[in-house]
């Protein structure tokens, strides 16, 4: 029998946003994006929303997402996300996820994060919360762009292949290893493990979670790594226990109507 793993899910699991979502404002500042983009993007979220997390709708939001990255430097790409991560993520960490995170590890587990947001995005905020290991969409790169095709793209089973193969590699035991998410389409990397947890659930999950007797988790403390390191997470993970980053569109489609809910308020009255 190996060790377990602990895989965490990132968007409202361990960070309280989409980290997508996050960097939709400095990518359409350094004109990565357009306002058609933000017009196209509003689309295929309400699309999301509404056809749900099946097969089809994931391929249509993989394939968008790869048509719309393509061309951009990635170069510019991880440049924005180091320039931005501390101000855009650092103050949106759950403290009940940090402490969690830190309970595995000192429990001997590795910890890896697993997203449907792109590795250059995800990468990152894992060396913020001392995580190595990440699970993350990978887009294909030619001549240091992106050249318009997903290598993997990890969502749903997706993420189920990428935990079993890492399992393989590591000798992980995934029947004494833990899973965290939100959202009822990482059923599949739920159900993979012998410790199954629901964080933040939405109402499909939540149900699924109380079917199965699974643990649920509310967490509510989003602190800066800063306070966290000071004063420690002011609520303990016992205490909150009660038992999908599509990607860039959701991130561009939230900066179109915050732009015009700004334009709409420094609108003089007369």
């Amino acid at each position: 029998m190996g060790r377990g793993a602990a895989f965490f899910d990132l968007d409202k699991t361990v960070i309280a946003k989409s980290s997508a979502l996050a960097f939709g404002r400095p990518f359409y500042r350094d004109g990565l994006i357009t306002r058609r983009d933000v017009v196209k993007s509003a689309y295929a979220q309400l699309m999301f929303r509404l056809g749900g997390t099946d097969e089809q709708t994931m391929a249509r939001t993989r394939d968008y997402l790869a048509t719309l990255c393509k061309g951009w430097q990635v170069e510019q790409v991880r440049q924005i996300v180091a320039e931005t991560l501390h101000e855009l993520i650092n103050p949106y960490v759950y403290a009940e996820a940090a402490a969690l995170i830190e309970e595995h590890q000192a429990a001997g587990r590795d910890v890896v994060l697993v997203s449907a947001s792109g590795e250059e995005m995800v990468r990152p905020i894992g060396e913020l919360l001392g995580v190595t290991d990440v699970i993350a969409t990978r887009m294909a790169v030619e001549d240091g762009r992106y050249s318009g095709e997903v290598e993997f793209y990890a969502a749903g089973p997706s993420k189920v292949d990428a935990v079993s193969q890492l399992a393989t590699e590591r000798g992980y035991d995934l029947g004494a290893s833990y899973a965290y998410s939100d959202s009822y389409s990482d059923r599949p990397l739920l159900e993979c493990v012998g410790h199954p947890t629901a964080v933040n659930p939405d109402r499909a999950l939540r149900k699924l979670a109380v079917e199965n007797s699974w643990p649920v988790l509310e967490f509510r403390y989003p602190i800066p790594l800063g306070r966290r390191l000071r004063e420690r997470p002011a609520v303990p993970v016992a205490a909150a226990a009660l038992g999908v980053g599509v990607g860039v569109a959701i991130g561009i489609a939230w900066y179109g109507r915050h732009r015009r809910t700004r334009a709409t308020t420094a609108t003089p009255t007369t």
